[in-house]
């Protein structure tokens, strides 16, 4: 495979374990934080949605002008799948942080990925 040449943005693929559930169960809990990470890292926010599910769980995407934040919750997992892709001058690390400490997670795994050709 040969090297990214043209760089376009960096995509953040953020693991939540051992999380407390509460905090993954609601919707509006959820979108709070989710909205609160992406204002403290400098994002510009176009649109969100959110879903709830039965009987627990939420699914979550923001458009941002620089991509995109979205979130999927297993509360009965104590887990949460985070991701950002961002190409402009936002701050992914920050979101992240705001995130692990409004979900207590207590280990955190993230990947990064150059996305281009």
């Amino acid at each position: 495979m040969e090297p990214i040449k043209n760089t376009f943005g960096q995509h953040f693929l953020v693991e939540f374990l051992q999380c407390n559930a509460e905090t993954l169960k609601n919707v509006e809990t959820v979108k709070l934080n989710l909205l609160k990470s992406a204002q403290e890292s400098n994002a510009t926010i176009v649109s969100h949605h959110f879903h709830q599910f039965q009987p627990d769980g939420v699914s979550g995407v923001i458009l941002i002008e620089e991509s995109h934040f979205s979130i999927h919750t297993w509360p009965e997992h104590q887990y949460a799948a985070f991701d950002v892709f961002t190409c402009g001058p936002m701050d992914p690390n920050i979101a992240i942080d705001v995130l692990k400490q409004a979900f207590e997670a207590k280990t955190v795994n993230i990947k990064t990925i150059a996305r281009g050709f």
